[in-house]
């Protein structure tokens, strides 16, 4: 190993990446304190590891690979022991028959070679890895098989923990087993969290099949499909998952709901469980919920200065009623909580009716709905408004009685949010008429809606100029000569290992802002469609959605493939009401 560091100095002084002066410093540093020549470089911020480590992979002529950028191959675990994968730090990263790609921190160490070809029963090809992402590759990949201090097929180990799922007594017992925190189903379970909060996702779907276990994660809004741990480990996974849940280990045919809080470096993350009985086995499905330390400011959503400033403004008001709408994943929730922080102060009473509870902020008084106790959002906001509350938040309205009582409490000096179901924020207006409320009630009422919805923003670590369809341009009303100006660029992403290839990381909202302004109070006082209200609500300012998504694509931060996909059919109408009115959102235009 001496021998090595050495022709590392040397590689290092002669390629002149650092004076020489300086590496005789830190190596006279390092060897006092009991460093390698290599730790006192890095320690030393003189070198970063990753540097080290090409360095390294040009000495031993051998190629560099990322291992924090490999998407493991648990398969591959089966061809080598974890404690000979420990030991020598090394693992097999491509298994193509005759030759087995290794992953290695020393690969000039040739006796653990020779070890490795034994083991392995075959020709060895090694590749250099950082030390430290390498030992955490190690360490995931053998925390997903199952096989982690208790082998797989031994008492208390994967397969005992899987078999006992069938009955009461062996749930019962396998669950007592599993909270030892020693247990490989345990560790299996941790893993999968921890790389379901590293890797942003909001849900994780544990889905089994006759004959595989299938792991997704929801990364800004898309499934990505994972490795994850084998069929025989389903049984413990789930037994284990109603233990952290507080779930009944015996019930395995009807649907169960729970949570949990789960620990992740220094960062708490609240785990919302659903669990199905399906032919299959039990389907899971865990939503990690984003804490109140992570909620921002409306600029943050996405949300472009002027509308910035029109929700402000709704939000300033003492009474009345603002509504977000969307479909379901469109992120109403956040935009919500978003309001609720600015409105968070000592000298206002807030109170919330929601089902489920997903984000617990301090000093804002939050009631979960609970259907089985006769709990709804109409009997709690009755309750509720003999509370003294200044602000209101409803989860959702979802009948009419929640919908009148709503409107009553916006009439009556509260300040209500909510959320509707709508296509866009013109249709919160039809909407709350079919739930029985009459217009003038609405017009004293409510303030203004907000539609929104959820695009992807492009990678910036791989974004490069993009020159779109000149057909999909056409359905914004762009053309190529207009689509270039000085303050637009269109960029798409490539694909690389921080975004796992797709070309996109992290999601944007795309927003439109409807005020009740007196034009659009009388187009509802004389019963207007709900097209002819959008028109109006455009003349008087609103930018629809497809036009605020054209704006974000133009500065980069997403594409317009992402608007169409959210935005079509808006992006339509409003194409219409432009021809009948001749009306051009200000930021649509070219």
């Amino acid at each position: 190993m001496r021998e090595h560091e050495d022709f590392l100095i040397a590689a290092i002084l002669e390629e002149g990446v650092l004076d020489r002066a300086a590496v005789q410093s830190a190596v006279r540093e390092g060897a006092a304190s009991g460093q390698t020549p290599s730790e006192s470089l890095v320690s030393r911020g003189l070198l970063s590891a990753r540097e080290v480590a090409l360095v390294r992979a040009s000495i031993a002529e051998v190629p560099f690979v990322d291992a924090e950028a490999y998407e493991v191959d648990i398969r591959n675990c089966e061809r080598l022991p974890r404690g000979v994968a420990e030991s020598l730090c090394a693992f097999p990263l491509f298994d193509l028959g005759e030759v087995v790609t290794v992953g290695m921190a020393d690969p000039l160490d040739l006796r653990a070679v020779d070890q490795l070809r034994s083991v392995i029963r075959g020709d060895v090809e090694p590749v250099l890895c950082e030390a430290e992402p390498l030992r955490r590759l190690i360490e995931r990949a053998y925390a997903l098989t199952g096989r982690g201090e208790v082998m797989a097929g031994s008492p208390g180990g994967a397969s005992g923990a899987g078999s006992g799922a069938g009955s009461a007594g062996g749930a019962l017992s396998s669950a007592a087993a599993l909270t030892t925190g020693k247990e490989p189903i345990v560790a299996a379970v941790n893993q999968i969290l921890a790389q379901a909060v590293e890797r942003g996702a909001s849900d994780v779907h544990i889905n089994p099949d006759e004959h595989a276990l299938h792991l997704r994660f929801r990364i800004d809004g898309h499934l990505q499909a994972q490795q994850g741990p084998p069929l025989s480990a389903h049984g413990g996974i789930v037994q284990r998952i109603k233990v952290m849940a507080g779930l009944d280990l015996t019930q395995t045919r009807r649907p169960q709901d729970g949570k949990f809080r789960h620990a992740h470096g220094d960062r708490q993350v609240d785990v919302r469980v659903s669990i199905l009985p399906t032919v299959s086995g039990e389907n899971v499905v865990m939503r990690l919920l984003s804490s109140a330390a992570q909620i921002k400011g409306f600029a943050e959503l996405g949300l472009l200065p002027a509308d910035v400033r029109a929700v402000e403004g709704l939000l300033g008001h003492p009474n009345g009623m603002v509504l977000v709408t969307g479909p379901t994943g469109s992120g109403k929730t956040t935009t919500l909580y978003t309001a609720l922080k600015k409105l968070n102060t000592p000298d206002v009473n807030v109170m919330t009716i929601e089902d489920p509870v997903e984000i617990r902020v301090p000093m804002i008084r939050q009631v979960q709905a609970n259907a089985e106790i006769g709990l709804t959002f109409a009997g709690a906001l009755r309750s509720m408004l003999r509370q003294d509350p200044d602000v209101v938040l409803v989860g959702e309205i979802r009948d009419e009685e929640t919908a009148k009582i709503a409107v009553q409490a916006a009439l009556t000096g509260h300040l209500v949010l909510s959320s509707l179901h709508t296509n866009d924020a013109c249709g919160a207006i039809p909407r709350l008429i079919d739930l029985g409320c009459p217009g003038f009630a609405i017009n004293a009422a409510l303030l203004g809606a907000i539609a929104q919805r959820l695009v992807r923003r492009v990678c910036g670590d791989c974004a490069a100029e993009d020159h779109p369809d000149p057909m999909l341009l056409a359905r914004f009303g762009v053309t190529r000569e207009t689509s270039g100006g000085s303050a637009s660029r269109f960029v798409r992403g490539a694909g690389c290992p921080r975004c796992v290839g797709t070309g996109y990381k992290g999601r944007l909202g795309v927003y439109e802002v409807m005020a009740m302004t007196p034009a659009v109070q009388r187009a509802v006082e004389t019963g207007e469609s709900a097209g002819r209200l959008r028109r109006v609500a455009i003349d008087e300012g609103m930018t629809p959605l497809w036009a605020d998504g054209l704006a974000k694509a133009r500065v980069s931060l997403t594409t317009l493939e992402e608007v169409v996909r959210v935005a079509a059919v808006q992006a339509a109408d409003a194409e219409g009401a432009m021809t009948e009115t001749g009306a051009v959102p200000r930021r649509a235009a070219a």
